[in-house]
Formats: structure tokens, C-alpha cells, sequence
């Protein structure tokens, strides 16, 4: 049975924790009201983008089609980029993301394809390592970035057509939490190369005939590598939201926990102490009586 010294130190090491708990719950608010704000701000672009690739795409042969649009005609290799967060303590915000991902690295793997993983984020590489180390190409660190900006997208972008024109791989795959609300974040695989586009009529919502200058396969040619660095973009605010989202969400279960262990320790306490004072009380009463 503990003593009253080693329960008032769990005491105050629990009451501890609850304000670092507290304290990164008010930050990660904070964070998210930013964060949220710039990926809901980011939907429209790549919204319009898919509307413009999508009436471009229908205006030209299959033959025609750009590469980046219509793939190379392969699909043994697969590049997967599995977009996390740098730190953890957000609940099942990264596993959540890096699950899906291994469910795809599995069902491609028992097909008899080739597998390239490239990570964004440190917490996807540390878990994906473990199991799939020899199929990591490359990890992108952003540890140092205090706030995601496009240029930082489109480097990533610039790798991975690169790495397409180059004859990489064949099939791009996208994964990261779609931003739902603080308490749900929907991880989500979106195919990058070759795009995925909807058709004409379902993204603008109408079938007008447009004609364009110059012609439809130099307007995709400049707009598809675009259209790669915006989709990543949205993929890293959307992942900025839903962690700090997450991360609220996990603070506040912890804080809550964490008051919940010191009621019950603090019961213990009292309950240790009244039945150590009542043992003094009987051992001075006998002792009296003895006399």
C-alpha cells in the first residue's frame, strides 16, 4: 500500500501533466483557427482547378492526352506520398493515415507490384519504416516550417514529376486527413498521376462548350504540373487543420482523464490518512487504558 508521501507525489505529478495537457489544448485551438481558415480557403482553387482540367480533358483525344493526365499506359510501379504530421500527441491522427497507406501497400504488394514510398512528415516515416523500410525512397522533413506555404508544396510537386518524366514509377498516389471538424478528420487516398479529374459536366455542373487559345493540350501541359503542386497544397492544410484539430481533441480527453485520476487519488489519499489517524487514535487510547 503506497503512503501518504508517495500518493501526494502522484498527486502533484498528475496535477502536472494536466496543465501541460491544458496548456497544449489552448494552443492547438489556437492553431486551429488558422489552419482552418487557410484549407477551407485553399477548396475553391483546387475545386476550380479540377473544373478547368476537367473541360480541358474533354476536348482532346485519348491519344492527345498529356502523360501527367492520362498516365503512362503502365501500372506495376506505384508511388505512394504519405503526408503526415512532424509531431505526435493527436490522438490517431498519423495512424490513421499511415493504416490506410499500408492497407494499399499490402493489396499492392500481394499483386505482384513495385511499391516507392515517398514521406512527407516524420511521424509517417517512423511508422512505416518498421515494416516497410526498404520501400522509402525519401522522407520530407518540415520540421522547421512554422507555417506551410505553396512554395513548400511545390517542391514536393517538383520530385514527383520529376521522378514520372524520369520513368519512376507509373501510378501517384496521394494520402493525407481530410478536415472535417475537431472531431472527425477523414483520411483520404487521391490519385495524382495519372489525375483525377471528375468529367465536364459533373465539375462545372453545366455542359457549355468552351474554345480555347492556344489549344487544349498546351493549356494542360502548363496546368497539370500546377495542378500537382495545388492538390499537394491542399493535402498539407488539410493535414495541418486536422492535427490540430486531433490534437485538441486528444488534449482535452487527457486534461479531463488526468482530473478525473487526481479525484481518485485524492479520495485515496484522505482515505489512507483518516484510517492512519484513526490507527494513532486507538493505539493512544489503548495505550491510556493500559496505564
Amino acid at each position: 500500500m503506497p503512503s501518504l508521501k508517495d500518493l501526494r507525489n502522484r498527486i502533484a505529478s498528475v496535477k502536472a501533466t494536466q496543465k501541460i495537457t491544458k496548456a497544449m489544448q489552448m494552443v492547438a485551438a489556437a492553431k486551429l483557427r488558422r489552419a482552418q481558415a487557410a484549407a477551407e480557403a485553399a477548396r475553391p482553387y483546387a475545386s476550380k482547378m479540377e473544373t478547368v482540367l476537367a473541360n480541358l480533358a474533354s476536348g482532346i483525344s485519348g491519344s492527345a492526352a498529356p502523360a501527367l493526365l492520362a498516365g503512362n499506359g503502365r501500372d506495376q510501379v506505384h508511388l505512394l506520398i504519405v503526408c503526415t504530421a512532424e509531431r505526435g500527441l493527436c490522438g490517431a491522427f498519423n495512424s490513421s493515415i499511415v493504416r490506410l497507406a499500408r492497407d494499399r501497400i499490402n493489396a499492392l504488394l500481394a499483386a505482384g507490384k513495385t511499391v516507392k514510398i515517398l514521406c512527407v512528415g516524420k511521424k509517417g516515416f517512423e511508422q512505416l519504416r518498421r515494416n516497410y523500410g526498404k520501400h522509402i525512397i525519401d522522407t520530407v522533413d518540415f520540421r522547421t516550417v512554422k507555417q506551410i506555404g505553396y512554395s513548400d508544396a511545390e517542391g514536393v510537386a517538383r520530385r514527383v514529376i520529376s521522378m514520372f518524366e524520369a520513368g519512376e514509377y507509373d501510378v501517384a498516389t496521394l494520402f493525407y486527413s481530410r478536415f472535417r471538424s475537431v472531431i472527425q478528420q477523414i483520411p483520404t487516398a487521391q490519385s495524382l498521376v495519372p489525375a483525377e479529374i471528375p468529367a465536364a459536366g459533373e465539375a462545372s455542373g453545366s455542359k457549355a462548350a468552351y474554345e480555347y487559345e492556344p489549344e487544349e493540350e498546351a493549356i494542360l501541359g502548363a496546368l497539370l504540373p500546377r495542378n500537382i503542386a495545388v492538390q499537394i497544397f491542399r493535402a498539407l492544410l488539410e493535414n495541418a487543420a486536422s492535427e490540430q484539430g486531433a490534437r485538441m481533441s486528444a488534449m482535452d480527453n487527457a486534461t479531463r482523464n488526468a482530473g478525473e485520476m487526481i479525484k481518485k487519488q485524492t479520495q485515496k489519499y484522505n482515505r489512507t490518512r483518516q484510517a492512519q489517524i484513526t490507527k494513532e487514535l486507538i493505539e493512544i487510547i489503548s495505550g491510556a487504558e493500559a496505564l
